[in-house]
């Protein structure tokens, strides 16, 4: 009898124990639909954080559409959806584009994925298709089902005939935004703006970063917007990056050479121990992200 009543306080206690605790965190921030009713604040780093009173960039705009509308992340800080709306609009200004096709942004309230990025966090991330659109009027359906084009050779090593003018001048433009703290290209479209931007007007290169990947859109980051005290813009700054330059230097070509084909090294006689594995978005619990998201998730 004893037993039996022991056994039963063990399964109730069992039963009865939160488990928030160890839920993973893309998996709540995930299942939210809607942005938390709050006052804009991007809360933490780009890779570990949320966003508070995010809000919905709309599906379609005069010069935007936005893309995959099944994966609901097209939320973002206002400062975001603003730079998006203003880009656009000069996008749109280019032969052959009547603006842009936007894809990932933010879910409802930022945090971790439960696919694809690491960062997108909190807001301040977006990525921004290569491919011109010729129209925007995209159905739902056209969105889940058209792709992007690729401006990277098959080598990697130079852009192919898909990248245009068009496509420098919708770049700089946003290197240009005072809000950008950061843009994410193939390198080979660095190398190519290198070469063809002149040498009064290069300053604006600085804020273009060279990152494997990134060949069927690029990436803008923006800086902390004012008010978001418990926001960290990314560190190293881009001027360190480059040392004051443009960054159209000799590094560049590492990632057309030793990048794509790395120097053979010789293997340890005696094989070194695995390093143990990096932790990344998705195994994030509460408790790796600020303290801040908790109220995010739990508000209306």
């Amino acid at each position: 009898m004893v037993r039996a009543f022991i056994t039963l306080c063990l399964t109730i206690c069992a039963l009865a124990t939160p488990v928030a605790a160890e839920t993973k965190a893309n998996t709540l921030f995930g299942a939210k639909q809607d942005g938390s009713n709050q006052k804009p604040h991007a809360i933490g780093t780009y890779a570990k954080g949320c966003g508070a009173g995010l809000v919905q960039l709309p599906e379609t705009g005069p010069t935007w559409q936005a893309m995959r509308l099944s994966r609901n992340r097209n939320w973002g800080h206002p400062e975001m959806i603003s730079f998006l709306e203003r880009l656009s609009t000069k996008a749109a200004a280019q032969p052959g584009w009547k603006g842009l096709y936007i894809g990932d942004i933010s879910q409802p309230r930022g945090g971790p994925m439960v696919s694809g990025h690491q960062s997108h966090q909190i807001g301040l991330d977006a990525d921004i298709w290569m491919l011109p659109p010729k129209r925007l009027n995209l159905s739902r359906k056209d969105r889940e089902n058209l792709s992007s084009i690729s401006v990277r050779s098959k080598d990697q090593t130079s852009v192919n005939g898909n990248f245009t003018a068009a496509h420098i001048e919708i770049i700089k433009a946003a290197a240009l935004d005072p809000a950008v703290d950061r843009i994410f290209v193939t390198p080979p479209v660095k190398i190519e703006m290198c070469k063809t931007a002149t040498r009064k007007d290069k300053k604006w290169l600085q804020k273009v970063r060279p990152l494997y990947g990134h060949h069927y859109h690029f990436h803008v980051r923006l800086k902390c917007p004012d008010g978001s005290r418990l926001c960290q813009t990314q560190k190293p700054t881009v001027a360190e990056l480059s040392k004051n330059g443009d960054g159209c230097d000799e590094t560049l070509n590492w990632w057309v050479t030793d990048y794509l084909n790395p120097p053979k090294v010789a293997k340890p006689a005696k094989p070194a121990k695995p390093a143990p594995k990096k932790r990344g978005a998705r195994d994030y619990t509460m408790d790796d992200l600020p303290k801040q998201c908790a109220k995010v998730l739990a508000a209306q």
